[in-house]
This record gives structure tokens, C-alpha cells and sequence, in this order.
């Protein structure tokens, strides 16, 4: 497998940096394009990149705008953008989409999206679905309901205090919180990403992952969730998008495999025509990096593999 890294420079101007792993081998058969989730970047997935490719697909996943390599220092972690921090984001998954299928013509692309990514990638197929041969959706969550209002004026009232760059632990607190009280006693506060202790060290020991963001990034997030369920933007997937939906059921995000079933219920009430749903028993929230991580690889090429 052959790894490149570069910066690319989105049409605001701003500079993205995209991770390439692809075969030494002619004819790859298809492109997976990662959105990384929340407090983390795309490096972390490159095991997951090796094996996609050892059977036969390239992969490309871009760091988003405060996260990884694009925020360039710690000092710009956790930050979109000034103005509709959310929607420049998608563009950008969207740009490159466009700079993939511009060097590989002819062949499929399908995009993978965890956690906050998954969030990205439902904002994406309403808005871009017919770019894509597929959808992969991982570790994602249900409507946050009336919490989500909650939770976007106290956003508000974060930014009128702190300003839209201020670090807001309050949120990080309230966002985050809670997720660790299923799995007392814990031995870390992150023992909610996965049963294998070695990927939770390495989360912690990462200086890229785990940081408390700014209130301007949480009302963009926030804003994003209460996007991706209305009916209106549900109803504008296109119905012959493939969506492959998988999680843990012990994934809090997920509210053990409830919110993430509603998800699944919704989108096949609206009309997807092909949609397969995988809750992994007592899988925590990365199942990409859980101790049963090699099935579910096996599971996502499967479906990628029928889907070609």
C-alpha cells in the first residue's frame, strides 16, 4: 500500500489536507472517500484504508476544517468556520468528491462517514446523493429532539460570552458528558469509544483527538443535526442511493442501537430502496476500531463488493 498526504485548496481558499492510500496494483475496482468523526482526523482510520485496499479499492479522507493536519496547530483545533461553518464543510467533502472522480473517471465512489462524519455524509446526500454510488453510515445518532434547541441557545449564549472561537467546556460537558456511566467502573473517560483498551490509549495519547472545541463549532454541529432530520431534507435523498448503516448497540451516541434504528426506520419510510442496517452486539461507538473490527470490515467491503 502507497500513502500520500498533501494540502489542496478548497474554492474559499482555505487549504484542506486529503490522506491517499492506494494499491501498487493496476485496476482498482472502486474509490472509498472517509468523513472522520468529531475530535479526531483521518490518519486514524489508515488500518481500515489497508484493508479496503488489499481488496482492491483506493481511499481518500480529508482532515476537516479544525481537526488533524487542516488546523495545522492545537491552537486551531475545534473550529469550522465564520459564517455557515457546517454547510462549507460538506462543500468541501463535495469538492472532493468532484477532484476524485476527476482522476479516476469511470469508477465508483462510495463515502463513509463516522460519528460527526455521518452527520456530514446525511447533510451530503440530500443535498449532493446523486455524486455517490453509496453510503456508509457509522456510529451515527437520532434526533436530538428538544435537547437539540436546548442545547443550540446555550451555544448561543457561549458565543455571546466567549465569542465564536472560545473554548466551551460547558458543551464538551454536556455533549460528552454522560456517555461513560454505561461502562462503570471505567478505567478511562473514553472507555465508550471501544472494548480494546490499546485504541482507547491511543485516542488519549493523540494530541488530535479529544479536545474541548469552540462554541461556534457546537452551534454549527447542532445546526447540522437538527438539518439532517427534517422531513423535507429526508424526503430529498434520492431514493436509489445504497445506505449501509452500521453501529454498536452499546454506542451511547447511538443510545444503544435506538437512535440509530429510528435513522434506519426513517430512511426506509422515505423510500431508499436499498438500505441494510448492522448493530454489532455489545460494540461501543468506533466499531471500526473495536475488538471485532476485522467482521466489520469483512461486512462493509461485502457490501461495497455488491454494490459496484
Amino acid at each position: 500500500m502507497k500513502y500520500t498526504g498533501s494540502k489542496t485548496k478548497m474554492t474559499d481558499g482555505h487549504e484542506i489536507f486529503i490522506h491517499k492510500w492506494i494499491s501498487e496494483k493496476p485496476d482498482p475496482k472502486g474509490i472509498v472517500q472517509i468523513s472522520h468523526g468529531m475530535a479526531e482526523h483521518a490518519a486514524r482510520y489508515e488500518a481500515f484504508a489497508g484493508e479496503l485496499v488489499d481488496n482492491g479499492y483506493l481511499v481518500y479522507a480529508n482532515d476537516h476544517r479544525g481537526h488533524g493536519k487542516t488546523a495545522v496547530s492545537l491552537g486551531h483545533m475545534g473550529f469550522f468556520a465564520e459564517n455557515n461553518g457546517w454547510l462549507r464543510v460538506v462543500e468541501d467533502l463535495h469538492e472532493i468528491t468532484s477532484m476524485i472522480r476527476k482522476s479516476h473517471p469511470g469508477l465508483p465512489v462510495f463515502m463513509l462517514g463516522h460519528s460527526m462524519g455521518s452527520f456530514l455524509l446525511r447533510t451530503y446526500m440530500f443535498l449532493y446523493g446523486n455524486q455517490i454510488n453509496g453510503a456508509i453510515i457509522s456510529g451515527t445518532a437520532g434526533s436530538p429532539g428538544i435537547l437539540g434547541d436546548i442545547g443550540m441557545m446555550i451555544a448561543n449564549l457561549e458565543i455571546k460570552r466567549k465569542g465564536l472561537r472560545g473554548k466551551s467546556p460547558l458543551l464538551h460537558q454536556l455533549s460528552f458528558g454522560g456517555y461513560n456511566k454505561a461502562f462503570k467502573p471505567a478505567r478511562t473517560d473514553f472507555d465508550w469509544l471501544s472494548r480494546d483498551q490499546e485504541e482507547v490509549d491511543k485516542y488519549m495519547e493523540d494530541p488530535f483527538c479529544g479536545a474541548v472545541f469552540t462554541a461556534g463549532f457546537y452551534r454549527d454541529l447542532l445546526w447540522g443535526l437538527k438539518t439532517i432530520h427534517r422531513k423535507k431534507n429526508i424526503d430529498r435523498i434520492p431514493k436509489d442511493l445504497p445506505i449501509f448503516i452500521f453501529s454498536g448497540d452499546k454506542d451511547p451516541v447511538g443510545k444503544n442501537g435506538k437512535g440509530v434504528s429510528q435513522v434506519y426506520n426513517t430512511l426506509k419510510k422515505s423510500g431508499i430502496e436499498d438500505i441494510q442496517l448492522s448493530l454489532y452486539k455489545d460494540g461501543r461507538h468506533e466499531m471500526l476500531n473495536e475488538t471485532n473490527r476485522h467482521e466489520v470490515y469483512q461486512d462493509v467491503i461485502t457490501w461495497l463488493n455488491k454494490h459496484l
